[in-house]
């Protein structure tokens, strides 16, 4: 059993950053694949960033160039670094752990945390 919790969310102006850590407890992110998915009022979780154990990455192409999915394999944390936030960034951010080699299948991930709340203002 994983269990994974999100933090680092917040309000942040147009155009600002923010840094979002999920951590692991219970077991180690070992072999797991570890993604972020975002939900906004009145739509279906989306697909943001992947990052395998072997430290490839995979980006939605609406976060590309502007958000940095990484781990710390060591601290059993991944990372999500957001710059140049947009007003349709907001959403609830999910991390969430999955040992497929999909990554981009919200189904496929076995593992969740509670979310943590991005808002962005214009």
């Amino acid at each position: 059993q994983v269990q994974l919790v999100e933090s680092g969310g917040g309000l942040v102006q147009a155009g600002g950053s923010l840094r979002l850590s999920c951590a692991a407890s219970g077991r180690t992110f070992s072999g797991y694949t570890v993604g972020w998915f975002r939900q906004a009022p009145g739509k279906e979780r989306e697909f943001v960033a992947a990052i395998t154990w072997s430290g490839n990455t995979y980006y939605a192409d609406s976060v590309k160039g502007r958000f940095t999915i990484s781990r710390d394999n060591a601290k059993n944390t991944v990372y999500l670094q957001m710059n140049s936030l947009k007003p349709e960034d907001t959403a609830v951010y999910y991390c969430a752990a999955s040992s497929s080699g999909i990554v981009r299948v919200t189904s496929l991930y076995r593992y969740w945390g509670q979310g943590t709340q991005v808002t962005v203002s214009s």
